[in-house]
């Protein structure tokens, strides 16, 4: 569906979920900055405007100003020291998040070169619909896909039939 140097199944994944849940009408503020999914998204219509890489660990003020129907983040509560803090502060009435999850057999991700780019969280998929439920929200629905590699070994080979992505449509009660 899209180019090729873009993870091409997270984003298929993503937009199908997403459009299951929210129609275009709907205005949509994306946690995180303008990146290729958020392009996707107004390219299918969404009206979706994007933090500017504000730190949420130490501010949430940014989404009491910025009204909206609903809220998406899409790999960025694992990056948060309190996401509880974020989840509590949304002030949208629906939310569409997605998190990496906890793979028993690899180690949490670092990157060797952004010191930003780092997970402080890998959730259990329990784990995440607890935070979400202690936040105020109720889960409506959900979905797992893995994400094979191309790469030879235990671990790229376990990935084949491992869910490594978990995305949520919740509500605010």
């Amino acid at each position: 569906m899209y180019a090729n140097n873009f993870p091409k199944k997270r984003y298929n994944h993503t937009l199908k979920f997403l459009k299951t849940y929210i129609n275009t009408e709907e205005s949509i503020l994306d946690l995180g900055v303008e990146n290729p999914l958020s392009e996707i998204l107004k390219t299918e219509g969404f009206d979706v405007c994007n933090t500017k890489g504000e730190d949420l660990d130490f501010s949430t003020s940014l989404l009491e100003s910025k009204p909206s129907d609903v809220t998406t983040a899409f790999e960025i509560f694992e990056h948060l020291v309190s996401p509880f803090t974020v989840l509590k502060s949304i002030q949208s009435k629906k939310l569409v998040a997605s998190v990496p999850l906890r793979l028993w057999f690899a180690t949490a991700y670092r990157s060797k070169t952004d010191p930003r780019d780092r997970h402080f969280h890998e959730f259990e998929d329990w784990q995440f619909d607890w935070l979400l439920e202690k936040a105020g929200w109720k889960i409506i629905a959900t979905e797992k896909w893995t994400n094979p590699t191309k790469k030879i070994g235990i671990r790229p080979f376990l990935r084949w039939f491992t869910p490594r992505y978990y995305i949520v449509y919740a509500e605010r009660i």
